[in-house]
């Protein structure tokens, strides 16, 4: 926000809200600026038209940035706060074979609408979830490979990454029943050749309220927070 304080002419953080797009100015070029992020932190984004001097204006936000103390991280990080975050990849963590209440998202549905299309064959459909959050014990899971519980597959990593905030492995997975859920341990293959424990959890894995991205929780952390690990009851 200091950054855009700097850089972008007439932007004040006081008049936006989550979500909200205004067209700025940086260096005298108009630009697309939103009050959103990939990652479900508390980010923005800025949007180049065909007429803007990319490269210009791309090398000026970094000088600034860096007097700011602002550094460039790699997709990883991205993919890893994504996933933490519960927020889902089209085509990868959804798809046509899937539906809505299954991946989560049936609280997007309005069924008090008159009509749309999709509309009998959801109000038929299965409403229970089948995608959950997982944390992996010292691994990372192989995306694709399936999720098992005495030997048996109950289906799949869709999403997977390693957390260097939870000092764990962390993905997205889809199952194939409504029998598991948050709280089961399953065997997970992972990307060192080993088989690890993984247990099921819910998405978001954190900042359950939103806090975070609304800007209500500011505190950035300096240090991770482990995950305490698996807990099998006997």
């Amino acid at each position: 926000m200091k950054l855009l304080e700097n850089i972008a002419e007439g932007f004040s953080e006081n008049d936006w809200k989550y979500f909200d797009w205004r067209e700025l100015q940086i260096l005298d070029q108009k630009v697309i600026v939103s009050r959103s992020g990939f990652t479900n932190e508390l980010g923005w984004e800025i949007y180049f038209r065909p007429e803007n001097e990319t490269e210009k204006i791309g090398d000026y936000i970094l000088e600034e940035g860096k007097k700011l103390g602002m550094i460039l991280v790699a997709t990883p990080g991205f993919r890893c706060r994504r996933i933490e975050a519960g927020l889902l990849s089209a085509g990868q963590d959804f798809s046509k074979k899937t539906n809505p209440f299954s991946v989560g998202l049936g609280r997007f549905i309005n069924f008090d609408k008159e009509d749309f299309i999709g509309k009998e064959a959801l109000m038929n459909s299965d409403k229970k979830c089948k995608t959950w959050g997982i944390r992996v014990a010292d691994g990372t899971a192989i995306k694709g490979e399936s999720i098992k519980i005495n030997e048996k597959n109950i289906g799949k990593i869709t999403s997977s990454t390693w957390s260097p905030y939870q000092v764990c492995g962390v993905g997205i997975i889809h199952l194939d029943n409504n029998e598991n859920g948050p709280g089961d341990v399953v065997d997970v293959k992972c990307t060192d050749g080993k088989v690890h424990k993984g247990e099921i959890c819910k998405l978001p894995m954190y900042d359950a309220q939103g806090e975070i991205v609304r800007g209500v929780n500011r505190n950035i952390p300096s240090e991770p927070n482990p995950w305490s690990g698996i807990k099998v009851s006997n």
